[in-house]
């Protein structure tokens, strides 16, 4: 329990203990005090009526403070309530549009990777192309070398 709930609790104690104790004395006051019986009746229907009438007050204040309270309460939860809404609607979006980006830079990575693997497969398709030119060269040299040796042994 907080602070404040134990300071309100002890304080709301002691006003009833106070508020009890001065209806008993003033009942023992009207009871023992030397007047007729019609006039003590008289004044404890007078003190009961005041009684009845302060309860009355403060149950109404109670009920407007509590009336009060729960109001505010409620507008403080609605309040909560659209801020947590409206933060996750943010966050939404907010991971909407990055999934979104990420798409579209996986997607112009691939594409980049395919025009890369592209140029490359033809890159070596032609280096492969001269390669083989090279040998046939190489090999057509070799043979008229070896032909030319044999014509002339």
């Amino acid at each position: 329990m907080s602070n404040v709930e134990h300071e309100t609790e002890h304080g709301s104690n002691f006003l009833k203990g106070v508020f009890i104790g001065g209806l008993i004395g003033a009942a023992a006051a009207l009871l023992f005090a030397p007047k007729p019986g019609r006039e003590i009746r008289s004044d404890l229907s007078d003190k009961l009526s005041l009684a009845t009438d302060k309860t009355k007050e403060v149950a109404g204040a109670v009920t407007d403070k509590t009336k009060a309270l729960a109001t505010t309460v409620g507008e403080k939860a609605s309040d909560l309530a659209s801020t947590v809404s409206t933060k996750a609607s943010d966050i939404y979006t907010t991971v909407s549009d990055s999934k979104q980006q990420i798409a579209a830079t996986l997607q112009d990575t691939g594409k980049k990777i395919g025009d890369t693997v592209s140029e490359a497969s033809a890159s070596v398709a032609s280096d492969v192309k001269d390669a083989s030119k090279d040998v046939a060269d190489e090999a057509k040299s070799a043979k008229e070398d070896v032909e030319s040796t044999y014509k002339s042994s």
